[in-house]
């Protein structure tokens, strides 16, 4: 199952491939004289940002090829499966799978957008509209946050525990792939 963070690590990828390419192509311009006529074979030889960009973008497309959508009605099952949701607790579940489908869909357009507009976008707009993107996920989880806090307070200590297992599960697979060893 491919995570929010993983889209996320994408989408971090293509500015990163943009902004690399935007300074590549500037860095003709502050040559010296002398290497002017080298840098100006080597520029018409280098694809331009706004290609690269557009190439990133369609190859993050194709890595990434399902929806934040599709990736968490997929993460709604799991979750209602491994925590065991009662029927007590379905109008909670549901309010939590609601944020979560909602947030999905807020991230798949506004990903779309970026992708739609990759070879037009300068190097600012690219860094811009990622930054659209992570504001997008830090709103869906403070839209997230209140929800899922009243599912848990309704739910019993062993299913309290089962989610607090789960969710530190996790941050230690992330810390994990990132070499990180604290608090393990």
């Amino acid at each position: 199952m491919t995570s929010p963070t993983n889209s996320l690590e994408v989408t971090r990828r293509v500015v990163v491939v943009g902004a690399a390419c935007a300074l590549a192509v500037a860095l003709p311009f502050g040559a010296s004289a002398a290497n002017a006529d080298a840098s100006k074979a080597t520029a018409a030889q280098t694809p331009t940002a706004a290609q690269t960009r557009t190439s990133a973008a369609k190859s993050a497309s194709r890595t990434n090829s399902t929806s934040h959508a599709d990736r968490v009605e997929t993460r709604i099952r799991d979750l209602h499966s491994k925590l065991g949701i009662t029927p007590a607790q379905e109008d909670r579940w549901n309010s939590v799978a609601q944020v979560m489908r909602e947030n999905a869909q807020n991230l798949d357009s506004i990903e779309q957008t970026r992708l739609d507009n990759a070879s037009r976008m300068t190097a600012v707009e690219d860094v811009r509209s990622y930054s659209e993107l992570a504001d997008a996920h830090a709103q869906g989880l403070k839209n997230f946050v209140p929800a899922f806090q009243a599912l848990y307070d309704s739910l019993s200590p062993a299913q309290q525990k089962n989610a607090d297992q789960m969710f530190r599960g996790r941050m230690q697979a992330q810390a994990a792939t990132r070499g990180s060893t604290k608090g393990s």
